[in-house]
């Protein structure tokens, strides 16, 4: 995961991958023979119940795309006789844990856990695997005994954002300040984030400033960038390095309270609502747009197929690895990534059916889809 023929290869598995799992469909050998050899036939029918956890409300993704979407899948793929089991943790890892064994006592068949607390949840997991159910890591990857993986290529991400940034501030990027608005460092992803993006920033530019944003809370973002520009100084800072949108949105409020005449390239990730409308004002220089239709699809492929015992469609699905804490290799799956700017917000979020031109451009941004073609 730390090269980049490592994601080229990611790129053509993901290609593979998709491609076997329609032939196999199409041949009706789903319920054939595993890979070793030995007979798998479906260990449940369409009844299950699939437990879903998901970490929390703040970022709208969650609530408004990947669990009604995983829901759907599962139904769809169970003859809408399985049912999702789910849950919010609201950014509580404690809440989260208690969830976490209320799936276990309600018996689910098979877990899909999004860690806040990804090595405080560790324990949960392995109870959650002694009750014999299988647990399947989604977004973030938790410790524990994890069964498979579901996430996007985190360092590209990083690397995404710091080529982005770096382009922005154009010749002699060398000379100039940027200050670094990292998420949370519970969160494993947070840190694949950074790394991809250093690859990009080491050397390229001057990082006068960097913080870890405690539980990836704006407001927590508001208070480092404050003390960054009380350090740094306004003038000097050339741009910002933000690991996700919330953050960005923080960063820029925060920048134009300071008074500064135009607001330098921020880069963020998730593709909220409000960030695309700050893009399109010119606000916020970019963002990270990952399909979370695919994502959330994807993992209700593998939790049905886990807990039906269909294991060659299984493997199909997780046909790559990714590094658990612990050394294992864990199978996975990595959805690719898009850098989101003004130019292809038409070819991502509107087309894929995220927002309508009319949820983006409001009267506040009438002008700047008009700028862009945005129609």
């Amino acid at each position: 995961m730390n090269t980049r023929n490592t994601r080229v290869r990611r790129t053509v598995i993901a290609l593979a991958t998709s491609t076997m799992a329609v032939t196999l469909a199409a041949c009706g050998m789903v319920d054939g023979i595993g890979g070793g050899g030995d007979e798998a036939s479906p260990t449940r029918g369409d009844d299950i119940t699939v437990g879903l956890l998901l970490p929390e409300k703040a970022n709208t993704r969650y609530e408004k795309f990947d669990y009604p979407i995983f829901k759907e899948k599962v139904e769809q793929l169970t003859n809408h006789k399985g049912r999702v089991q789910y849950a919010n943790a609201e950014q509580s890892a404690s809440k989260q844990n208690s969830q976490l064994a209320q799936m276990v006592e309600d018996k689910v068949d098979v877990l899909v856990v999004d860690a806040v607390d990804s090595k405080g949840i560790a324990s949960g997991i392995k109870k959650v695997k002694a009750a014999g159910i299988p647990v399947i890591a989604y977004d973030r990857l938790a410790q524990g005994p994890i069964d498979a993986y579901i996430s996007f290529d985190n360092e590209l991400v990083g690397e995404v954002q710091g080529r982005a940034l770096v382009e922005s501030l154009g010749d002699g990027a060398s000379g100039k300040q940027i200050i670094m608005m990292n998420g949370a460092v519970t969160d494993p992803n947070a840190a694949q984030f950074k790394a991809g993006a250093m690859a990009e920033l080491k050397d390229k530019v001057i990082i006068a400033k960097t913080y870890d944003t405690e539980k990836w809370d704006p407001k927590n973002a508001k208070k480092n960038m404050e003390q960054a520009i009380a350090q740094v100084g306004l003038s000097n800072v050339a741009g910002v390095y933000s690991a996700n949108d919330g953050i960005a949105g923080a960063v820029i409020d925060v920048l134009k309270t300071a008074g500064v005449s135009k607001v330098p390239p921020v880069t963020g990730q998730d593709a909220e609502l409000d960030a695309v409308q700050r893009i399109v004002k010119g606000d916020q220089y970019m963002s990270v747009y990952k399909s979370y239709p695919q994502e959330a699809n994807t993992a209700a492929e593998m939790a049905v197929a886990k807990v039906q015992g269909r294991t060659i469609e299984f493997d199909a699905l997780t046909r790559a690895k990714a590094d658990a804490a612990d050394g294992t290799k864990v199978p996975a799956k990595f959805v690719p990534v898009v850098a989101l700017t003004k130019e292809n917000i038409q070819d991502t979020v509107v087309r894929d059916g995220i927002y309508t031109v009319k949820q983006i451009c409001t009267s506040k941004y009438k002008a700047g889809c008009a700028a862009i073609d945005l129609k």
